[in-house]
């Protein structure tokens, strides 16, 4: 149990004994040990070197325990300095043999995943490993799992993780897709939406992404997704991502009834109204969301662009943004 402060077992066995006594001799301790008598000597040089006990003063023969709190707590924390150290060289010796690694086979860079299982546990071990930010593309219709099974991002918001996805209109619009957003919003997600993606993707830290090679198309299509390292194709997602993500239209939502938009002069309900409206989300599905009638969306729609002295949607919109409503 002590081989971690590195004692071996005979010296762990004579310094359990030396801190349940007071004081033993070197032959009571052999014979209490069931060890010959060079072997108890030996023991307790070892003990004694490594400053794990101590004779008693006056009576060299004699020996006794250094309390384990002030023995092993320094004995410890040098073996987590060295683990720690070993750790730093493993991750610079991993970085230089991926390096050389990618340079003599380039297949390494890209690995080919062909099983919906095989996708679904990449997609959530990444997200388990991220360390600082995940950037992700949420196309309507889901390959691998629904929003509402990727759990994953939840417990990553929750230690600290920083999360920027971009939704596709028709996502929104499925039932309980705007719960879910509104958990993750309520965690310190940043969410955007745009009428249509041209991809779904998921990066993370900015060093491993993954992205489907075929839409799975009604079960007739075989599921192939790429696990992308760090590449010029990681990096020219990644610009695809950041293009992406300027022209989105911010969705401001927490939960129905609750928006958190500083400086905005727009009530809760017609704030989230306005960033269903302007994720593109058509009407008929915002009164389902809001569970309010049609008209009573229109009417709501014709207060807000009477706000914002517009004329078409469009101009609202615009208006909108130009005044940060959202």
């Amino acid at each position: 149990m002590l081989s971690a402060a590195g004692l071996g077992a005979e010296e762990e066995a004579a310094y359990r004994l030396l801190v349940r006594t007071t004081e033993v001799e070197s032959d009571a301790l052999a014979e209490e040990l069931g060890l010959a008598a060079d072997a108890a000597r030996q023991a307790l040089g070892s003990l004694l070197a490594k400053g794990l006990a101590r004779a008693v003063p006056g009576d060299p023969g004699r020996f006794t325990a250094v309390a384990p709190d002030v023995a092993l707590a320094a004995r410890l924390h040098r073996r987590q300095a060295e683990v720690d150290r070993a750790r730093q060289a493993m991750e610079q010796l991993t970085g230089e043999y991926l390096a050389h690694a990618r340079r003599r086979e380039a297949a390494q860079l890209i690995e080919v995943i062909t099983s919906r299982t095989a996708l679904r546990e990449q997609l959530r071990s990444l997200q388990d490993g991220a360390r600082h930010e995940v950037l992700s593309l949420c196309r309507a219709g889901h390959v691998a799992m629904t929003s509402q099974e990727n759990t994953e991002e939840l417990a990553a918001l929750r230690r600290g993780v920083g999360y920027r996805v971009i939704y596709e209109g028709a996502l929104l619009e499925e039932p309980g897709m705007l719960v879910n957003l509104a958990d993750g919003i309520t965690l310190g997600e940043q969410a955007r939406a745009l009428p249509a993606l041209p991809v779904r993707m998921i990066i993370a830290d900015g060093e491993l992404g993954v992205l489907p090679l075929i839409q799975h198309a009604d079960g007739l299509t075989q599921l192939t997704a790429a696990l992308i390292r760090p590449s010029s194709l990681l990096d020219a997602l990644k610009a695809l991502f950041e293009s992406l993500w300027e022209r989105a239209t911010p969705v401001s939502l927490t939960s129905p009834g609750n928006l958190a938009s500083p400086g905005s002069p727009l009530d809760a309900d017609h704030l989230y109204l306005l960033s269903l409206l302007v994720a593109g989300v058509p009407d008929k599905s915002i009164a389902t969301q809001l569970k309010i009638s049609h008209r009573t969306v229109q009417r709501r729609i014709a207060y807000l662009m009477e706000r914002a002295g517009a004329q078409t949607r469009m101009q609202l919109a615009w208006h909108a943004a130009r005044d940060n409503w959202l």
